[in-house]
């Protein structure tokens, strides 16, 4: 019978008794209610709404406010047919869902969750997998199938491309081999490179360690003959790193800031040259001329550092005001082709076997060359092929590397190495402004998207072989500490070198410190130009043992440089961009597919003044989100007058 507390019922088998007891409260007709999210069809969203707002107070859940996913749970106890009995569920198989979900959770907490979330990929794109794929490799614990078909059809290519090449070649290309060895340090360079990318730290970190690890360990052996080889692959990535460079400069801004870019490129460039050929000269007892020869390397900045550091705080609106990411990218282009010019001119003058009045004209000859072929070839790229054709990109694309072959190569074989890169660069600089002229864009050019790809393949194998260039037994300690002080010294003399001429150009000091944090970093010319030296003194026959000595020397303070400021580099801009940097309201965000609008480019660089950055971005509200917070608003005001 029932009572006031509650009731005893009593089962159809008569010998078991259950007390159930019934706790009410009064009904109350108002407006609101406590526990809005189980309101469905009840709570008045918007004057639009045609939804009741009356309806009785429900008590909040006991599940209210926790992580738990209670939808399986009413899902599974009330999945029967319609307007039949609902399926009882027994509070262990509740429990076990609840248990379930906990867990789920916690992996998403935990560190192996997130991993393998920064090893995924979004795609924009429809995707397909096999049936039973996610039983097979789970999500986000294994990678999606379009990822693991990619991986497969590039081993699947390497096979194949190995197979061939062994028939062709021979014992070289067979395991144990020469060229066999070169692969596996490839392939092993950019799996290094992937894992060092994980920590946002450049992937030519890791390609640079596995080299040394390789060759330390004795795992590949590149000496020998074989060093024709890997002296002409840094000659084909030094013309991949030149090009590319020549196509990131845009003329309009260019002519804008010239004398920011040429004051910040330039000044803070000689002044590391100089400081390190002082400290080679007085400290590691090289010759002048091999002294400033290493200055001129020393002194590049390495775009393959800078670009992806500031791309992330491109992408977080850091510095996009302004275009201090965009003057950075610039300035880094300036003080690359200045670096290669100038010790292609050094080197020309150094390993010279002519007469004195030819050796000093070298530097005249080899810029007034290099610009005029530059500006040549490029404006034969303009009209070769005609823009119309249905395979201009491919066409312009090897004809814009063919031509950087033919500087490079060629001015080293008429003993005028300077020309060549200087060639490169401006005919791909002129090649762009033409091609910019017909229609295309400077951040969407589908010719600099082949050069990207070019760099993909052609990055593990020169930070590879560089890194394997490197024997750690044969260093001398009191040499290395030298080099690491030097290397250091010079940097920070750099840094303030940078902060102290950077007056005029509207940038407040903590944004002259980053600008100048970030030409740091050394990697790309470093590596292809390091070994350089080496390659030509023992080509030569009459060569001496000092001679030897220093172009080991030369090579060994490149690489460190490339050790102790590539990483220190990367983790400042990344660190110091945050604080140094004013952010925008509106965060840019990246493009997809193989488009080049979401990387820096010099078209963005315009810098002015504080109070009009307040204004630009501060002052000017969007009409679109005013208009949407008057509506809402309407609503937020007619439901507190009624409650």
């Amino acid at each position: 019978m029932p009572s006031e507390e509650g009731t005893t019922s009593q089962s159809s088998s008569g010998d078991t008794k259950r007390k159930v007891s019934i706790i009410t409260e009064p009904v109350v007709e108002r407006l609101g209610h406590d526990n809005l999210a189980f309101e469905q069809n009840k709570r008045k969203i918007s004057q639009q709404s045609h939804h009741s707002e009356d309806g009785p107070v429900r008590r909040k859940s006991n599940m209210h406010n926790n992580n738990f996913d209670t939808s399986s749970i009413n899902s599974d106890r009330y999945n029967g047919e319609a307007g039949g009995r609902a399926k009882k569920q027994s509070f262990s198989e509740a429990l076990e869902k609840i248990e379930r979900d906990f867990d789920n959770t916690k992996l998403e907490q935990s560190w192996i969750y997130s991993l393998c979330m920064r090893c995924r990929v979004e795609y924009t794109t429809p995707s397909w997998e096999p049936p039973g794929w996610q039983k097979i490799c789970p999500y986000p614990l294994c990678p999606s199938y379009r990822q693991f078909a990619r991986i497969l059809s590039i081993v699947l290519i390497g096979v194949l491309l190995w197979v061939t090449a062994y028939v062709i070649i021979g014992d070289s290309a067979a395991p144990g081999g020469q060229l066999f060895q070169l692969v596996v340090l490839t392939v092993a360079a950019n799996f290094g490179g992937f894992l060092i990318s994980l920590t946002t730290l450049p992937r030519l970190i890791g390609m640079l360690m596995v080299g040394i690890l390789f060759q330390n360990v004795g795992w590949v052996n590149l000496d020998g003959d074989f060093q024709i080889v890997t002296a002409e692959l840094r000659k084909l990535a030094l013309v991949i790193i030149l090009v590319r460079a020549g196509l990131e400069m845009d003329p309009t801004a260019f002519k804008k800031i010239y004398k920011t870019i040429l004051k910040l490129g330039l000044i803070p460039w000689f002044v590391e040259c100089t400081l390190i050929a002082v400290c080679a000269r007085f400290f590691l007892e090289l010759p002048w001329m091999w002294s400033i020869l290493l200055g001129s390397i020393v002194g590049a900045v390495s775009p393959a550092v800078v670009v992806p550091c500031l791309f992330r705080l491109r992408t977080k609106g850091y510095g996009v005001v302004k275009g201090i990411p965009t003057l950075i990218i610039a300035v880094a282009g300036i003080d690359d082709a200045v670096s290669v010019a100038g010790f292609g001119i050094i080197s020309s003058i150094m390993f010279s076997t002519q007469s004195l009045g030819l050796q000093i004209a070298q530097a005249p000859v080899c810029i007034i060359g290099g610009l005029g072929f530059g500006v040549v070839w490029g404006f034969l790229c303009k009209y070769v092929p005609e823009p119309g054709d249905a395979y201009v990109v491919p066409i312009r694309t090897l004809m814009l590397f063919g031509g950087g072959l033919l500087a490079v190569f060629g001015s080293e074989k008429i003993h005028f190495e300077g020309a060549g890169p200087l060639g490169v660069v401006f005919a791909a600089f002129t090649a762009s402004y033409f091609w910019c002229g017909q229609g295309w864009e400077l951040e969407d050019n589908p010719v600099s998207t082949a050069f990207e790809i070019f760099w993909m393949i052609f990055e593990p194998i020169l930070f590879g072989i560089t890194g394997a260039s490197i024997k750690i037994a044969e260093l001398d300690p009191h040499i290395v500490s030298i080099g690491v002080g030097s290397i250091y010294v010079v940097a920070v003399m750099r840094i303030l070198t940078t902060v102290a001429i950077a007056f005029g150009d509207k940038l407040n000091l903590k944004e002259k410190i980053f600008v100048a944090i970030s030409w740091m970093s050394k990697a790309t010319v470093q590596a292809a130009l390091g070994p350089v030296a080496l390659k030509t003194v023992m080509e030569n026959e009459n060569r001496t043992e000092e001679e030897v000595h220093y172009a080991e020397l030369v090579k060994m303070v490149c690489i460190l440089s490339i050790i102790l400021t590539a990483p220190l580099g990367a983790i400042l801009i990344s660190v110091t961009g945050t604080k140094l940097l004013k952010k925008t309201k509106q965060q840019l965000e990246p493009m997809d597919g193989w488009r080049r609008s979401h990387r820096p480019s010099l078209h963005d660089i315009s810098i002015i003044d504080e109070e009009e950055e307040r204004e630009d971005i501060e002052g000017i509200a969007d009409e679109d989100t005013a208009a949407n917070t008057l509506s809402n608003a309407q609503p937020a005001a007619a439901f507190t007058i009624t409650k």
